[in-house]
């Protein structure tokens, strides 16, 4: 229920947002109707367009993006037309092309002043329009929710959660609307006034449609700070649903564990590393550990020392550890980089290749890492989300063991020394943020004009960085879920507080090597260099995973970042920090 309502208040907050700009002509050109047959159809109908076309872009891959372009077109034509037709009713006479004509039927039908169905229909159809084409400002609720929608699958539950988005939006809206049609209607009682505003509307609507069409929509107006709505979504988020403190699952009095149903299904991997498939049936009579990560993650990366630690100290007493790899980014859906990424990483118990989110879905689970303890007799028994507490979930282990009947031997927890990105985190308090590059979960992003959404783009520098500010410099395309550089000599600069800075990065195509080098406040880092860096800032990536840039030695301080890519064809996508 926390979750509906941060969604519809992430929605209402879009009135105060830059994105909301190109569409509001399309709304408050019907302001001058009865609401109840214009303004409210027109709202629901874009309500109810954004939420169903926002779930198929979530989980419908590919094709769903593609068929909204196309939508996105006709209803560029169709309002394009409305607008002419507000600024020239004399051309609805002589309408022929049909989605000119199609806009004349919706312009006139909605004028009507008649009680009838028709108006409510026309209006409705224009808010379908309206719909495909609005773009919101995607701030961290909207985030939170298409991720969940992305990860979770399509649902009725992800699919409420976009509708009360789009509902908190269309409140404001109506809002809005029904303050201006009171204006607009005094404003009309002048003589000669409401004709001048029919076409003061008609050159509004088409001044949208051409800011929709330019993109300046997903570019220029999302990156306008007008009310700093994204940091009060942030703060809702921190106060009542936090990322980095997700609770484990309590234990009942007297220490006893609890009962937290049966061992889900593993039917849902696509392959699996280091074993034949195992279900929940050929593993009865085994404590169990599932351990959901994925390679590029670093905090599954600074738990996993820990997880290996465990596999093979309790292996003999019947311990046995899964590690289910759910892909974020598509890269990780690569199942030679996942065998790679094994390897590397010294895992030899079993791991399932969770490419389409199967056994996540089967665990209802929604972080990385996360970790479940299933007993003997096939019940989860227990749960941590997240980095930490890891003596707690060892105790847990000893436990389960001594009621499956093993003997534990050594009841001392494990000492874990990890160097590199396995390192345990410095400081959390005031710690920069992880930052995604692509322009789907994008923030702060401080370059002149903004993201460019799928365009070949050339960005400069920031000329100067709040904290935690970000920006792009060189000849880049920014799409969904990375940055990918066009033309040597590319750079990301971002203004940090911490201690480790990590940047998730890979090579445009398979073998291919780029060089980067990495500066700290405009100097090299020396002995602040991470472990894919020397000390005078030269590194290269050769493969698609996360690479340690930065670790500082005296402390955490706000200070600039720098990476320059000296070669053409690198591919960036998330910050992290430890």
């Amino acid at each position: 229920m926390i979750l509906f309502l941060l969604a519809y208040l992430g929605g209402v907050l879009t009135i105060i947002s830059p994105c909301i700009l190109p569409v509001l002509p399309f709304v408050f050109a019907r302001a001058d109707k009865p609401f109840l047959r214009s303004g409210l159809p027109l709202l629901l109908g874009m309500a109810m367009t954004f939420a169903a076309v926002a779930t198929l872009a979530a989980v419908g891959g590919g094709w769903a993006v593609q068929a909204n372009a196309y939508g996105r077109i006709a209803a560029l034509a169709v309002l394009a037309a409305f607008g002419l037709l507000l600024l020239f009713p004399s051309l609805a006479d002589r309408a022929t092309r049909p989605l000119v004509a199609l806009g004349g039927r919706l312009s006139q039908s909605a004028d009507r002043a008649d009680h009838g169905a028709s108006s409510f229909l026309a209006s409705l159809l224009l808010g379908v329009a309206t719909g495909l084409l609005w773009a919101p400002c995607a701030g961290p609720v909207l985030g939170l929710v298409l991720t969940g929608a992305a990860l979770q699958g399509a649902s009725a539950h992800t699919s409420l959660l976009l509708l009360a988005y789009a509902a908190g939006a269309a409140t404001s809206l109506a809002l809005a609307l029904l303050v201006g049609g009171k204006v607009f209607a005094a404003m009309k009682r002048s003589i000669g006034v409401g004709e001048r505003i029919r076409k003061v509307l008609g050159v509004a609507v088409l001044v949208g449609v051409a800011a929709i069409a330019l993109g300046l929509d997903t570019g220029l107006l999302t990156r306008l700070s007008l009310s700093g709505t994204a940091r009060f979504e942030q703060g809702l988020l921190d106060r009542f649903h936090p990322d980095d403190a997700v609770p484990s699952a309590a234990m009942r009095k007297g220490g006893q564990l609890a009962d937290e149903g049966a061992f889900p299904s593993l039917a849902g991997a696509n392959e699996w590393i280091n074993s034949q498939p195992l279900t929940p049936a050929s593993l009865r009579g085994k404590v169990v550990l599932v351990d959901f990560w994925t390679y590029s993650c670093i905090n599954c990366l600074r738990s996993l020392p820990y997880v290996r630690a465990w596999a093979e100290k309790y292996r003999d007493q019947g311990l046995v550890v899964i590690g289910v790899h759910t892909p974020e980014f598509a890269f990780e859906k690569d199942p030679a980089n996942v065998r790679k990424a094994v390897r590397d990483l010294g895992i030899a118990y079993p791991v399932a290749i969770d490419n389409d989110h199967g056994i996540w879905r089967a665990f209802r689970n929604r972080y990385w890492p996360a970790h479940y303890f299933i007993d003997g007799k096939g019940r989860v028994r227990y749960h941590h989300f997240g980095e930490g507490d890891y003596a707690q979930s060892e105790r847990v282990i000893q436990r389960l063991l001594a009621e499956n009947g093993s003997a534990v031997g050594d009841v001392g927890t494990v000492n874990v020394s990890a160097d590199g990105a396995g390192a345990a985190a410095g400081q959390r308090k005031a710690r920069s943020p992880e930052t995604y590059l692509g322009y789907g979960k994008a923030l702060r992003f401080a370059s002149p004009g903004g993201l460019v959404r799928d365009a070949r783009h050339d960005y400069a520098a920031p000329a100067s960085q709040q904290r935690d500010a970000w920006g792009l410099a060189g000849t880049w395309t920014a799409g969904r879920e990375k940055a990918s550089l066009d033309a040597a000599g590319g750079r990301i600069v971002y203004r940090f507080h911490a201690r480790d800075v990590h940047l998730v990065l890979g090579p445009a195509r398979s073998g291919q090597r780029v060089r980067f080098r990495v500066t700290v406040d405009g100097k090299a880092p020396g002995a602040d260099h991470g472990t894919d860096v020397d000390p005078g800032g030269n590194g290269v990536v050769d493969g698609q995973r996360l690479y340690q840039l930065i670790r500082m030695q005296g402390g955490t301080a706000e200070r600039t970042f720098a990476i320059e890519f000296l070669d053409p064809g690198v591919q960036a996508y998330a910050f992290t920090f430890g």
